[in-house]
């Protein structure tokens, strides 16, 4: 019985092979694939990936590529910029599930009407958002050059800056301007106890709390530096402290440990004892579904032409913003 149902369904947990990482990197040869994979995956996914990167740095990967196939390892407005950049090779995600809070809190028609009664205003939108939201925008942007972007804005053009307040209220800060915000928001980042940050902070002094601009107001007050995943990164291998409290998704937390293993790092508490602070969409994604994925070649990322064509201009004009 056993056998029969393990010959019935080749995708049955038995039926995959002993050493994935080697099997993974055999497809990748076949399929003249590359696999795309956010610091927020499990550490297994980031350690077979070709690139690991934030959503600018994996943007700017996709539109480069010459592969024939990519294997986004994140979540599904990732997989869906890498297929508006690549209109006819062939996108696949390892789990279709795997969505974004920040995405759902903007939909699409609500949005649609938001920006009709606001007209004068351009639109920038985070790039964690949806094809639909993206196709209705100006310019895109990501964490990492958000400042930038609204800084190269003429001063007399009103802004629209959605989905995300948090992002929105800090870029408002470091900028001066006036943005009207869509008022979405982060699961992950929402979920920070300043109390227990404060408390951390205490027990230990000699660390330095960085936090990630999503993050909620009252938690970015306490850190000593604020910035994308990558300037988090990027700050802990330049900066001379030897531990630091981190406040975004924990995930990024295995590359710290690879670039500085002789550092320490403490991953920011939720407001309960819940792993809160890990993105649930995100961890749907595993090294099983990825090989499942290269191996089948579905689920593929299929967008309508129409949205594919809108959605291009602004992440285009992203782009060539933040060269």
């Amino acid at each position: 019985m056993f056998t029969t149902a393990i010959a019935e369904n080749p995708n049955h947990p038995a039926a995959l092979p002993n050493d994935l990482f080697a099997a993974i990197e055999v497809l990748k040869k076949d399929l003249n694939a590359i696999v795309l994979a956010h610091y927020y995956q499990d550490s297994d996914i980031q350690d077979i990936a070709d690139y690991i990167g934030d959503s600018l740095g994996l943007a700017q990967k996709a539109a480069a590529t010459n592969a024939d196939v990519i294997v986004f390892a994140g979540v599904h407005f990732m997989a869906e910029t890498a297929k508006i950049l690549n209109p006819n090779k062939l996108v696949l995600l390892p789990d279709l599930e795997a969505g974004c809070s920040l995405a759902d809190s903007c939909p699409p028609l609500e949005f649609a009407a938001f920006k009709a009664a606001n007209p004068d205003c351009i639109v920038i939108s985070y790039i964690n958002c949806t094809a639909e939201i993206k196709a209705m925008s100006d310019i895109i942007c990501t964490s990492s050059n958000a400042v930038k972007i609204v800084q190269q804005i003429p001063e007399d053009r009103p802004i629209i800056f959605a989905p995300d307040k948090n992002l929105g209220r800090y870029v408002m800060e470091q900028t001066g301007r006036n943005l009207l915000l869509w008022q979405g928001s982060c699961i992950v980042h929402e979920t920070f106890s300043e109390k227990k940050i404060v408390q951390l902070k205490i027990e230990h002094p000699e660390a330095e709390f960085i936090a990630h601009p999503e993050c909620e107001p009252q938690v970015l007050k306490h850190a000593s530096y604020i910035g994308s995943t990558t300037a988090l990164l990027k700050y802990t291998q330049n900066n001379e402290s030897k531990k630091y409290i981190v406040a975004t998704e924990p995930g990024i937390i295995h590359q710290m440990k690879k670039a500085t293993p002789a550092k320490e790092y403490i991953p920011a508490p939720a407001m309960n004892n819940c792993a809160c602070n890990e993105c649930p969409h995100m961890r749907l994604n595993t090294l099983e579904k990825l090989y499942l994925a290269m191996k089948n070649k579905t689920p593929e990322i299929i967008l309508p032409p129409e949205i594919q064509a809108a959605a291009l201009k602004p992440i285009q004009k992203m782009l060539e913003l933040s060269a």
